[in-house]
């Protein structure tokens, strides 16, 4: 009863007095495609950070057998990119990426995924990049990654990084059944050595590590797809222990399968823990964290909440859909967080819809989901995978990008008529630059957001930099941060409508 009650407590405060309709403008920009055979029928990232130090952020859009591509942002008082791709970033075979400030110098660099060996690039400034492989002892082995997330583990300089494995494409007996290890690189002595293998491996085509209990370690969270492991395989959590191991029903963790795509997390009911919104091929899983359990349990809420996007919502395809990316944003800035999925059938699997729109769910001030991407203006029927929810000419919207397969890349601006924000940009200190595994509380009156900073979940798909917090009709608020040691920074008293940093 407890726990409802605060459910419904956190539910109760009003955003704004009348719903507010998002709407988007697409974007012109240069064609690119991501491509390529089974190999690259899943993956197909996208990469949003600032490289070139003026604050918006760049697009590194993963391109399969085609090259992949950077867009530089020339955003002004609309949104523009141009494609500009210095040729160490123009990699073949590349099907994500994800930014992070690896050796805590200031510039984001990246962790490339690829069908052959991953890649680490540094930043040199101005969108500049040089390999970071041997200088970091990195070496990761030709393989099939799909999936990836990196933490900060206590005292390390260098951050721990996972790389998820798909099908081990020398398994004679393969594909199915034949999923590969995910890659755990836990530095030492400021280096990485050869990788501990996490097994059983089902697949992963989404991971994300969490603080999940709030208990200041994050636990690695890997999302598996069934297509491939058929049988005998699971969702995972790993318990980041000394020895990492898997965390069972006796401790909370529920035992299902799923085609798992994509991970998106997000405290939506205001008690201060993620809960999750998992993509798969059939339906979409929204779950709600239930902390009287004293462990990694979710109780699931898809129908209760209106979530499950389990059928296209336009069209006469009546199919079930296929989702991928998803992401938590607020899109109308009504301070309600809403759900974007991309969508689309991973290449002609008759069982499963091919017209297969995009899905924008908004939330309604009773805590449930309506699905609204028809009137935004983003309800693509093109092969949707990886995707970028973030605001791209600093003017307070969330904008959005979309990687498709063998059709070309997306992007939209927003131009809602919103309710009042907050970007927040927080700078650690040390080798923990970004502040990840960072908790933000923005506290609106009646209403408290907590934001994780995390590297990892999506489809194939990271981004950094500010978070946006959309504020209703509340002209200010109350901030702080926790920081990943546990400490706490004093509140401050903000207005509302503008980008701040928070620095350690």
């Amino acid at each position: 009863m407890w726990r409802k009650v605060l459910v419904l407590c956190a539910l109760a405060g009003p955003a704004l007095g009348d719903p507010i309709a998002p709407r988007f403008a697409p974007v012109e920009v240069d064609a690119h495609v991501y491509d390529g055979g089974w190999e690259h029928f899943v993956g197909g990232g996208v990469a949003a950070f600032d490289c070139d130090g003026d604050a918006l952020p760049e697009l590194y859009a993963a391109g399969g057998t085609n090259p992949a591509a950077l867009y530089r942002n020339r955003s002004g008082q609309g949104l523009a990119f141009a494609e500009d791709t210095p040729e160490v970033l123009a990699i073949r075979g590349v099907t994500g990426a994800y930014p992070l400030d690896i050796d805590a110098d200031g510039v984001m660099d990246l962790a490339v995924l690829r069908v052959g060996p991953d890649r680490l690039l540094r930043g040199l400034g101005d969108c500049a990049f040089e390999p970071f492989d041997a200088a970091l002892g990195f070496a990761s082995g030709d393989r099939w990654t799909t999936a990836f997330s990196a933490t900060w583990e206590d005292g390390k300089a260098l951050p721990t990084l996972a790389f998820g494995l798909y099908v081990d494409r020398a398994d004679p007996d393969g594909p199915f059944e034949a999923c590969d290890a995910t890659l755990l690189y836990r530095p030492e002595d400021g280096a990485y050595g050869a990788p501990q293998e996490l097994r059983p491996g089902f697949c992963a085509l989404s991971m994300l590590f969490t603080d999940w209990n709030r208990s200041g370690r994050a636990d690695l969270r890997v999302s598996n797809d069934r297509h491939y492991y058929v049988r005998g395989g699971e969702e995972q959590m790993w318990a980041m222990e000394d020895v990492p191991r898997l965390y069972t029903e006796a401790e909370g963790w529920a035992s299902y399968a799923l085609w798992g795509m994509g991970i998106a997390s997000r405290d939506v009911t205001g008690d201060g823990y993620p809960e999750v919104y998992l993509t798969s091929m059939g339906d979409q899983k929204f779950q709600v964290f239930d902390p009287e359990v004293g462990g990694p349990a979710w109780e699931d809420a898809t129908y209760e909440r209106g979530t499950t996007a389990h059928r296209p919502h336009v069209g006469d395809d009546g199919r079930p859909s296929t989702g991928w990316h998803s992401a938590f944003g607020d899109v109308n800035n009504d301070g309600l967080d809403d759900i974007f999925v991309a969508k689309g059938n991973v290449e002609m699997m008759p069982g499963l819809a091919m017209e297969d729109p995009n899905t924008l769910l908004v939330q309604q001030p009773d805590g449930r989901f309506v699905e609204a991407s028809v009137e935004a203006g983003i309800a693509s029927m093109a092969r949707g995978r990886g995707a970028a929810l973030a605001d791209f000419n600093a003017d307070g919207l969330l904008d959005l990008a979309v990687v498709n397969r063998r059709a070309p890349m997306e992007v939209y601006q927003n131009v809602s008529d919103g309710g009042h924000w907050l970007s927040v940009e927080v700078t650690g200190d040390g080798a923990n630059r970004n502040a990840v595994g960072a908790f933000i509380e923005v506290d609106t009156g009646d209403r408290l957001h907590t934001r994780e900073i995390t590297v990892g979940g999506g489809h194939a798909s990271g981004q950094t930099g500010a978070q946006h917090f959309g504020l209703g009709a509340a002209d200010g608020a109350r901030l702080r941060v926790i920081w990943p040691d546990g400490e706490a920074s004093a509140w401050r008293d903000l207005r509302a409508d503008q980008a701040i940093t928070v620095t350690r």
